[in-house]
Order: C-alpha cells, then structure tokens, then sequence
C-alpha cells in the first residue's frame, strides 16, 4: 500500500510541476502567448513533448494550459471559450502524444509531435474562426495561422527539450 501511495504522490507532483511550468511560461510571456503580435506562439506548448516521457504530463499540461487561460482571459479577449476549447485540444493532444510515444523513426517519436499541432490547429482554429472573425475570417485561415504557430514552437523548442530529456540520465530518471 505505501508502495502504491509513494507513486501516486510522485505522478501528482510531476503533473504539478508541469502545470505550474505550462503556465508560468505562458503568462510571462503574455503578449507572444495570446497572439498579440499577429501569430500565437505560446513558448509552454514545447512542453507538449511530455508525455512521451511521463504519463503525468497529461494532466499536467492541461491543468496548466486551464490555469493560464484562466488567468490570460483578459488578455486574449476569448474569455470561457478559450479555457474549454483551449484546454480540450491540449488534453486531447496530450493524450495522443503519449499513446504514440513508442512510434518511432530512426529513434525518433515524429508522430509524437504532431498531436499537439494538429489538435490545436483544428480546435482552437474553429473557436477563433467563430468567435474573432474579424480577424479569422475564415477556418482555414485560422487553422492555418494556429498550425503554424504551434509548428514552429513544437519543432523548434520541443526538440530540443526531447533531447534534453532523453539524455540527462535525471531528468529522464524523474519524468519516467
């Protein structure tokens, strides 16, 4: 039972430490994080590449993703749209990160990338295109602005985060 309880207390704090993270990246980062200059680019969503590593990041990054659309709500301008929507793509996506996490090419979990660019893309691009249209005209066009924001970011910032893990033998060793 101890046994049990030590790891249930482990994944808790995993998932609280990646929340806190998610969101404390988001918030700092405020006017990149909400589209304030034109394109999304929320630095936290690197963090997406998690679940390859712990299950515990499923909650985590969607608590996190809650939290700091929660509090950017004033920010963004989308109010609860965005904490349902926002956080519904991301625990989607999180989800599907980590049941890919094994698929793999040449070593590499690629599939595992995609999740959280194409959850995004189609979720939040159909809020924004119903709720902005005066800058969303149109789905595609916010499927396409979203996509390649989160692109950019999970590529960019999650791979090398992906590599950081995998090869620091305690950060590995803490997130498994």
């Amino acid at each position: 039972m101890q046994k049990n309880t030590k790891k249930y207390t482990l994944f808790v704090v995993k998932g609280a430490l990646i929340a806190a993270l998610y969101a404390v990246l988001t918030l700092v980062l405020a006017p990149i994080s909400y589209g304030q200059i034109g394109i999304e680019f929320r630095v936290a969503e690197a963090l997406t590449i998690l679940p390859i590593f712990s299950s515990a990041a499923i909650p985590g990054l969607t608590v996190g993703c809650v939290v700091a659309n929660l509090i950017g709500m004033s920010v963004s301008g989308l109010g609860m749209a965005d904490v349902i929507f926002g956080s519904l793509a991301t625990l989607i996506a999180a989800i599907a990160t980590y049941l890919l996490r094994k698929v793999t090419l040449k070593g590499f979990p690629l599939l595992s990338f995609l999740p959280p660019i194409i959850a995004n893309a189609i979720i939040v691009g159909f809020e924004l295109s119903i709720i902005l249209t005066d800058v969303f005209p149109s789905f595609l066009w916010a499927f396409f602005v979203i996509g390649v924001g989160e692109a950019v970011v999970v590529f960019v910032l999650g791979t090398p985060l992906y590599f950081l893990i995998k090869n620091d033998k305690k950060l590995n060793k803490f997130l498994k």
